[in-house]
């Protein structure tokens, strides 16, 4: 007679073969779109300064691994996407040295200070942006213009600039469209915005690219839909109050959707899976506050844009929305304590 054995084991109960490694390559892969149209939009400039902070987020990962003694960690590709995510929030004639920096500080202090991936509180390449913000704050508010002429051919003098030395920028700059309305009150063509014919960061110009990878990772359920679509229905609810409210003052809520890195952030930054809330109505929440600051910051404070601050803040506050809204433990009449 045959003998058959019952295994019994602890949740969770995985019903479906997916890793973490499967997770983050179909991320790059959501991503890639964004890195061909910056590249095709700023040239050889946008490509190098990627191209920098994926080898700075990689290399200083398999560093640190090695220091500590643990076996590398790169093959998961979450260093990739922080390469990516953080050259896409910088200008594309960045120079190369600062966003080698940016890379060490979005994985030394944004990831491996609080243990490796899983563990970290705040989104990587946020804070390795932030770091570069406040320490280079001219060269990280330099723009140029999209679409040169010799993009391909030439390189900018400011990407190649010397460690400590002050870069210079060779061609014609360009504000971006939240700088020409902060300061000059002037409002971008809603197509341009859309199909990212505009000055900015090298990632965050295209806002239909940046949704359709966006729905890529909803449909293959790797990303919590319910972030993207809370924070910006609460900038286009609370942007479109102001405007009917005094529409020569205050920008239209597509404006505001579609410009500066609100797309790029709700959509691959906010929706980071350890630094956002995982209750239904927590991840709502979460949504609402980094859109009300969004607002906030882009209309009275005195930064043109707001939503790295606003992405950071809400990873600040995401174990307290855990803590406030838990789920309700199954046979009991009371939230767990």
């Amino acid at each position: 007679m045959t003998e058959k054995a019952l295994y019994i084991s602890t949740s969770p109960h995985l019903v479906k073969n997916i890793s973490t490694n499967k997770i983050m390559f179909h991320v790059v892969l959501a991503m890639l779109p964004l890195v061909i149209f910056a590249v095709y939009s700023f040239g050889l400039n946008a490509a190098f300064v990627i191209g920098m902070a994926v080898i700075s987020c990689v290399l200083t990962e398999h560093v640190l691994c090695r220091i500590s003694r643990k076996s590398t960690t790169i093959g998961d590709w979450s260093a990739v996407i922080t390469g990516i995510l953080l050259g896409l929030v910088l200008p594309p004639i960045f120079p190369l040295w600062m966003t080698f920096v940016g890379g060490v500080f979005a994985i030394g202090m944004g990831k491996f200070l609080f243990g490796g991936l899983g563990y970290n509180v705040f989104n990587p390449a946020l804070v390795g942006r932030a770091v570069l913000q406040a320490a280079f704050p001219v060269a990280i508010t330099t723009w140029y213009s999209a679409f040169q002429d010799d993009r391909f051919s030439t390189i900018n003098s400011s990407v190649l600039a010397f460690p400590f030395m002050e870069p210079l920028v060779d061609g014609t700059s360009g504000a971006t469209p939240l700088s020409a309305f902060k300061f000059d009150g002037v409002t971008a063509d809603t197509a341009e915005l859309a199909l990212g014919l505009i000055s900015g960061s090298a990632g965050e110009t295209s806002a239909i690219l940046i949704l359709v990878g966006g729905v890529y990772l909803v449909i293959r359920k790797f990303m919590n839909w319910q972030i993207p679509v809370s924070i910006l229905a609460t900038v286009f609810v609370l942007s479109g109050l102001l405007y009917w409210m005094d529409p020569v003052k205050y920008p239209s809520p597509v404006f505001m959707l579609f410009s500066g890195g609100l797309m790029l952030g709700a959509v691959f930054m906010a929706t980071d899976m350890v630094a956002s809330p995982i209750t239904s109505l927590g991840v709502w929440l979460y949504g609402f506050i980094i859109g009300l600051l969004v607002v906030v910051i882009r209309i009275w404070g005195g930064l043109p844009e707001g939503v790295m601050y606003a992405i950071l803040l809400g990873n600040a506050i995401s174990p307290h929305i855990d803590r406030l809204i838990r789920y309700r433990v199954y046979g009991t009449k009371t939230q767990a304590a």
